[in-house]
């Protein structure tokens, strides 16, 4: 059903009508065609990127599955229904400008009406200006408003070819019991001490910055027709530092080190670099109710996951650690949780101002809670404590002041998306499928009747597929909301 909506969606925006005819106008026209000669290019160099879903028959337009959620508000007036459209249109600009740097450059001299003296830069103000004057040509339509509207939806990240009925009846108790093993061992480790050298890496020093300052940051949802906090880039470098954990290592080997992402000459995949230790930094919200609430994201990378025995299905190339905080309006953490890059392991550490919601099915997937948290207060942040080699958390604490000489920088997420490489150009670290290639876990054999694309791969935001049973994903918008009662701190509420 979906996919036939989508494809309504593309022929009521198209009008069952030729390219002239929705674009009538030559510059219009010429638009069309550059985006149409630019996914032509972008495809056959493999380089598109998959962190955002592009909306069909709208190729200036992406989504992600925070803004697809907020559909119904944008439909509600114009303000809202333009600031919708506006977001889907700097997602796409987001992508194309990663997609554009990673072009080879014979193929970037070969898309029509460029500057070759400025190639590069060219395409991303072409596509910047052909972008704009598409969406308001669009959203001076009804029937293409409604389209888009439609259309703006993010697919899953599981095969449903793979699901057969009875596959999923055979396996789902098993793997089932297998997670439900995993938690109790989990919790077996919490706050277990052992003889192996311990580091603990600090954020950098940063001012102090009040709740009361988070709290204007973010009260200024209010005044956004969708709701969505905005910050300015030096408002989120100042709640990045606020808020981030340290994070503290057993270290056995060289595994444990993390850092940097790198393309080396002539390497298949990127490698970690631990000479600078090195923590991804992203912000994404999350919906609870009629509010959308800030979120920041702390991604750190490890060279591997090392095999503990002959037949270890779940050591690869590549290993990491995401963790998030979700804030109050009144900027007060309301809980935390985390995942590694594959998706797996999905944890949770709440507040007292997030109290769980009961399973609907015993056999579910629904929210693995191995510690409670004290409230956090403002000069405090958490210590997430991280085994050697299988890098699972064994437990978090809260510390106050500095905690650490050892520090680590931050970098901007979007960096992955397009990395230099040595006398090759730029290059993400993730496919086109959002998939570190190489970084797949033998596991994958096993787990294909769940469905989960690349199990064990180490996956780009927005594509983390979470749930062995069921469907579930690290960026769903309602996550929280259906397994946690929030206390946002506002009256009535």
């Amino acid at each position: 059903m979906k996919r036939f909506a989508v494809l309504a969606a593309i022929a009521l925006a198209a009008g069952c009508a030729s390219l002239q005819d929705r674009y009538p106008s030559p510059p219009a026209r010429e638009c069309a065609e550059w985006y149409q000669a630019l996914d032509e290019a972008t495809d056959a160099a493999a380089v598109r990127d998959a962190q955002y879903s592009r909306v069909a028959g709208f190729p200036y337009l992406r989504v992600d599955r925070m803004l697809a959620s907020l559909r119904s508000r944008a439909a509600a007036n114009e303000p809202a229904l333009h600031a919708f459209a506006e977001r889907l249109l700097e997602l796409d600009l987001e992508s194309r400008r990663h997609e554009i740097d990673n072009l080879p450059r014979e193929q970037l001299d070969a898309l029509p009406q460029m500057r070759r003296e400025l190639p590069r830069a060219s395409a991303l103000r072409r596509t910047y200006e052909c972008g704009r004057l598409l969406r308001e040509i669009d959203m001076a339509k009804p029937q293409a408003r409604a389209a888009m509207l439609s259309a703006a939806q993010v697919p899953d990240d599981y095969s449903s070819a793979s699901r057969v009925l009875g596959l999923y009846a055979l396996t789902r108790i098993p793997f089932a019991r297998s997670v439900r093993q995993w938690e109790a061992d989990t919790v077996d480790r919490f706050g277990r001490e052992t003889g192996t050298l311990r580091v603990r890496y600090a954020p950098p020093a940063a001012p102090a910055i009040s709740r009361l300052t988070v709290a204007g940051y973010l009260g200024r949802a209010v005044l956004d027709p969708l709701g969505q906090p905005t910050l300015s880039e030096r408002e989120f470098e100042r709640l990045m530092a606020a808020y981030a954990p340290s994070f503290d290592i057993a270290l056995a080997g060289d595994y444990d080190r993390f850092g940097l992402l790198r393309w080396r000459r002539d390497s298949a995949m990127p490698e970690v670099d631990p000479a600078e230790a090195a923590v991804y930094v992203q912000p994404a919200y999350t919906r609870y109710g009629e509010r959308v609430l800030l979120q920041l994201v702390y991604t750190i990378w490890f060279p591997e996951r090392p095999a503990q025995g002959e037949f270890d299905l779940l050591a690869g190339k590549l290993d990491g650690i995401i963790w998030r905080v979700t804030l109050a309006p009144d900027g007060a953490p309301l809980l935390y949780d985390s995942i590694h890059p594959c998706g797996c392991y999905h944890v949770f550490f709440p507040t007292p101002r997030a109290r769980p919601r009961p399973a609907p099915d015993a056999l579910d997937e629904w929210a693995f809670v191995p510690q409670m948290l004290p409230p956090v207060g403002e000069d405090e942040r958490p210590v997430v404590r991280i085994a050697s080699a299988t890098h699972y958390i064994e437990g978090v604490s809260l510390v106050r002041g500095s905690d650490s000489v050892a520090r680590y920088v931050f970098r901007p997420y979007g960096e992955l998306r397009s990395m230099q490489r040595i006398g090759e150009g730029a290059r993400s670290a993730f496919g086109p499928d959002g998939i570190i290639a190489g970084s797949e876990r033998a596991e994958r054999f096993l787990f294909w009747p769940m469905g989960i694309a690349s199990a064990g791969a180490m996956r780009q935001w927005g594509r983390h597929a979470t749930a062995f049973v069921g469907r579930r994903h690290f960026d769903d918008a309602d996550l929280l909301e259906r397994r946690f009662e929030l206390d946002l701190g506002e009256p009535g509420r």
